[in-house]
């Protein structure tokens, strides 16, 4: 794999993008909104349980928690939702990214927002030249938000393309026999890996590779998976870095709550993988603790089914 300068100047280029179709985004939505939007957020986060269900909902719909934590960002940026309002969303945002967990391991895919960007921007373009301010405003609103997610798209096209060399991790491997200390290196290979490539689903898809070709056991990917928790919010504080300062103080909270439910459980580590363990095998799927053995037992009796599995 290789990657070059100008592969660097496009990465830049497309945070660039991002963050200006965060500026824009707020901007008009600022402009356009009005009472009327403010009295709709203001109805579905009247308290912390609305809020939560909200942030669930959306994120499982669109399959993206960082989208749907960027737009609670740019809400608070233009004053339509309050601090307390915005962390409620953010919570129930990170319960609905497992949706996303789900639908990998049952499906194998996930919803490409992106595809709708160019012709969100087509349908932008007239209104920026009607007479009506507001319209104007909705104009803005919605080529910033098609910015915004081409800007996403482009990062993800400009980071080294790990998601298609899983192989790179193989290394990791001699890491996997080190005790406790073994889940704090994946951990934090959990939080860089996804501040690269910006996609906790895509980390997911990693982990689940790296699982099954017998790399890492069970308890392993659950570090990475944890780690992808606090590696995921560099998104929206990406985002408030055009904001104002609520907007930074709703993204300080998102990374707080992640890093903080991290740390919680990494203190009561092994526990937390045995109910998972349970879990498992209470719904009748198995012993996921015993897929890594199984794995290498195979490739270390029949070398020619381990291959034509993985090919």
């Amino acid at each position: 794999m290789s990657y070059s300068f100008l592969d660097f100047l496009g990465l830049l280029g497309a945070v660039g993008l991002f963050l200006y179709g965060m500026k824009v985004m707020s901007e008009g939505l600022q402009k356009a909104a009005g009472d009327r939007l403010r009295n709709i957020l203001g109805a579905m986060t009247r308290n912390r349980f609305t809020g939560t269900l909200t942030g669930f909902f959306i994120t499982a719909m669109i399959q993206s928690s960082s989208a749907s934590t960027v737009m609670v960002v740019s809400f608070v940026n233009a004053g339509l939702m309050s601090l307390a309002q915005s962390m409620a969303v953010i919570m129930g945002a990170n319960v609905g990214t497992t949706f996303t967990a789900w639908v990998i391991s049952l499906f194998g895919f996930t919803v490409n927002i992106s595809s709708f960007v160019l012709p969100l921007i087509g349908l932008s373009i007239p209104l920026l030249f009607t007479k009506k301010s507001r319209n104007k405003s909705i104009g803005e609103f919605l080529i910033g938000f098609a910015f915004l997610f081409m800007g996403l798209d482009m990062i993800s096209k400009y980071v080294p393309d790990l998601q298609s060399n899983p192989e790179m991790f193989a290394f990791l491997e001699h890491y996997a026999s080190m005790g406790y200390g073994s889940v704090l290196i994946f951990v934090a290979v959990g939080i860089l890996l996804t501040m690269v490539i910006q996609s906790s689903a895509a980390t997911f898809a990693i982990t689940l590779i790296m699982c099954s070709k017998g790399w890492i056991d069970f308890d392993l990917s659950c570090a990475l998976v944890l780690g992808s928790n606090i590696g995921t919010t560099i998104t929206p504080i990406l985002a408030s870095m055009s904001g104002n300062v609520a907007a930074k103080r709703t993204a300080m909270g998102h990374l707080l709550f992640n890093l903080l439910g991290t740390v919680w459980v990494l203190c009561l580590y092994y526990p937390f993988v045995n109910l998972n363990v349970w879990l498992t095998e209470a719904l009748g799927q198995g012993n996921p603790e015993a897929l890594s053995a199984y794995v290498n037992h195979i490739e270390a009796t029949q070398p020619e089914i381990y291959n034509h599995l993985f090919d």
